[in-house]
């Protein structure tokens, strides 16, 4: 059962799930690398995923946290292992576990407690091919399962566990467990490679705290 699978390495497959949008996908997030979206009609755009995550991590399952990752000879880049470690909130209420706060690009960013993010996935669309040569992807499989790993220690406890290359086609779907340690290097004959990273959740946030989502205020 993919949940099963899902549960246990931390990382799943949907091959092609997303190729039937991404020319719409690529029109609506050409905003540049890194960036943090948030725009009318994504959410209804993804529903296949949203449907899918479902099924990984519960039926409330939503989308509260999109990113456009965008590799090129021009913006080449690598990430050492690490976790995923923070949200995106509407507004600053400081609850005990939260914290510490940024802003980032005009949204409020908090380091939850483990627990949220452990209920969490993280999907990746893919919206040009990823081969060896493109800087995919690397995750430790079951590592979502260590708990909070303090970033000096992210190398080691990911060298302990199975490691996986995440190529991908256009319109190809990784899903992942939040919290899984994964890094990434730079490419090595680099051509674009443009990724939607999408978070979901399906639980509530506690002390008044609301999840951003990613349509903005009022959607």
């Amino acid at each position: 059962m993919p949940r099963a699978i899902f549960e246990q390495d931390g990382a799943l497959l949907f091959a092609g799930l997303m190729s039937h949008a991404t020319d719409d996908l690529v029109a609506m997030t050409t905003t540049g690398p890194g960036r943090r979206l948030q725009a009318k009609g994504l959410e209804s755009l993804i529903a296949p995923v949203t449907q899918t995550v479902a099924s990984l991590i519960g039926p409330a399952a939503r989308p509260v946290r999109a990113v456009l990752f965008d590799k090129s000879s021009e913006t080449n880049w690598a990430l050492g292992w690490h976790q995923d470690r923070t949200i995106v909130v509407r507004e600053r209420r400081d609850t005990p576990g939260f914290g510490p706060w940024s802003r980032k690009q005009g949204l409020q960013h908090v380091a939850p407690p483990f627990e949220i993010l452990a209920g969490m996935a993280t999907i990746r669309i893919h919206l040009d091919p990823c081969d060896a040569n493109n800087a995919p992807l690397k995750i430790a499989l079951g590592s979502h399962l260590l708990g909070h790993v303090a970033a000096r220690d992210a190398a080691v406890r990911a060298e302990e566990c199975p490691q996986r290359i995440c190529l991908a086609e256009t319109g190809d779907v990784w899903a992942y467990a939040t919290p899984i340690l994964h890094a990434s290097d730079r490419a090595a004959h680099p051509s674009r490679r443009r990724v939607l990273q999408v978070d979901y959740a399906a639980l509530k946030l506690p002390g008044g705290l609301d999840w951003a989502g990613i349509e903005g205020p009022g959607h």
